[in-house]
């Protein structure tokens, strides 16, 4: 197996390749443990990658000659600094690196600053490594990886645990102010002409959802003075080509779930879409919206997850996972608030500036958040900035607002 570069610390090596093929068959073994994120699978950065082409850094890390870990990282070029970020972190609630159990085992502070060194060594051609979203603890055990010097993320994540029933999930949260709002959502749209709860199945229904969604989800982020993050045709490519991708029962990168109007002046209209991915008995919310008009006065949106988390109760899963973002439905329905870190490791000169400008402005998006008057503010400000009319398509790679 050969590797652009390698460097070697007592014990530890770590070697660096600009290509996924070599690794696959290692890559793939990690992706199923379930302390690694479904978001680092083979299949989900290959299809981000087809879209962004940007150069890899794959970092493969072995201690002792056996393998440890395997960070799958980009190339992103910003106006003044290149970083090594996680494939397609721009759209990852978890990331957690390909690891081995072993290696999270023997993880400690003493040791990471070893492999951290190693990485700086190891990796050429950007100023800095940047590693986000990265859960200080998960699956019960710390990560690794946030062992190193790091500064918390500006959102947290949430999620909910499955019990053995649905009356036992729903008994960890207020049961009955969801059942009532359940009611009261299924007796709106009912007398508005039914629905049905609906999962694309067929490749032209996935691809006629995805599309809907991005309409929906713009006139929302609009009607909210928000960024649209979803209007890169680049990213939309990737939805569409990760809702393609074959599915199982317990490991599905993009499933597409809506509520459908069945009768009356609104039949065949979608007022709710989500899209969940799942791995084993972790599930996460990748996205959801509501459309517009008279079907939101019943909560189109709570109303689908309500089904889904009911649904997916039967079907062996641990934790359903609401992703990245402090929401008020998020912490309605979930009982478990993670929180995430980012890691900076400068490799020149310039990357220390560079890693400096990343910690300061994640502090300061923390402190901005806590404020909702000044958060929303802003919000509109860059709302009328990014979604100024310009070739999205043509848009060159920026440093992270």
């Amino acid at each position: 197996m050969s590797a652009d570069s390698l460097f070697t610390a007592g014990m530890i090596s770590v070697s660096i390749h600009d290509r996924m093929e070599p690794l696959e068959a290692e890559w793939r073994a990690l992706e199923a443990l379930n302390i690694n994120s479904l978001h680092h699978g083979y299949d989900w950065c290959r299809a981000w990658i087809a879209q962004y082409k940007r150069p890899l850094i794959i970092v493969e890390g072995r201690m002792q000659g056996e393998l440890a870990f395997i960070l799958p990282l980009e190339v992103v070029r910003g106006r003044m600094f290149t970083s090594a970020q996680f494939i397609g972190a721009e759209h990852s609630n978890l990331n957690t690196g390909l690891l081995t159990q072993k290696f999270v085992d023997a993880a400690t502070p003493e040791m990471m600053t070893i492999i951290g060194a190693a990485i700086r060594g190891a990796v050429g051609n950007v100023d800095f490594v940047l590693l986000t979203n990265i859960p200080e603890q998960w699956r019960g055990v710390a990560m690794p990886f946030a062992m190193l010097p790091s500064v918390e993320n500006q959102n947290h994540a949430f999620a909910l645990t499955m019990q053995q029933d649905f009356v036992a999930t729903l008994a960890q949260l207020s049961a009955r102010r969801r059942r009532k709002k359940f009611s009261s959502s299924h007796r709106k749209l009912e007398a508005m002409g039914g629905y049905e709860h609906v999962i694309a199945e067929t490749s032209a229904e996935k691809n006629r959802f995805l599309d809907l969604f991005f309409e929906q989800k713009g006139a929302r982020l609009v009607e909210l003075d928000l960024p649209n993050v979803f209007a890169c045709p680049r990213t939309r490519e990737f939805l569409h080509q990760a809702s393609q991708l074959p599915q199982t029962e317990d490991r599905f990168a993009l499933r597409l779930h809506a509520l459908r109007m069945t009768g009356g002046e609104h039949s065949g209209e979608i007022p709710a879409i989500a899209g969940l991915s799942r791995k084993g008995d972790h599930l996460i919310v990748q996205f959801c919206t509501i459309g517009s008009g008279p079907l939101t006065q019943a909560a189109p949106g709570e109303l689908l997850f309500h089904l889904m988390v009911e649904q997916y109760n039967t079907k062996r899963l641990g934790l359903f996972d609401f992703g990245i973002g402090d929401m008020a439905f998020k912490r309605s329905w979930t009982n478990v608030e993670t929180v995430q870190v980012n890691v900076t490791i400068p490799v020149t000169p310039l990357g220390r500036l560079a890693a400096l400008k990343e910690e300061t402005t994640t502090r300061l998006k923390a402190m901005i958040k806590q404020n909702p008057a000044v958060y929303s503010f802003l919000q509109r400000i860059r709302a009328k900035v990014h979604n100024a009319p310009h070739d999205k398509a043509g848009q060159q790679d920026t440093d992270e607002d």
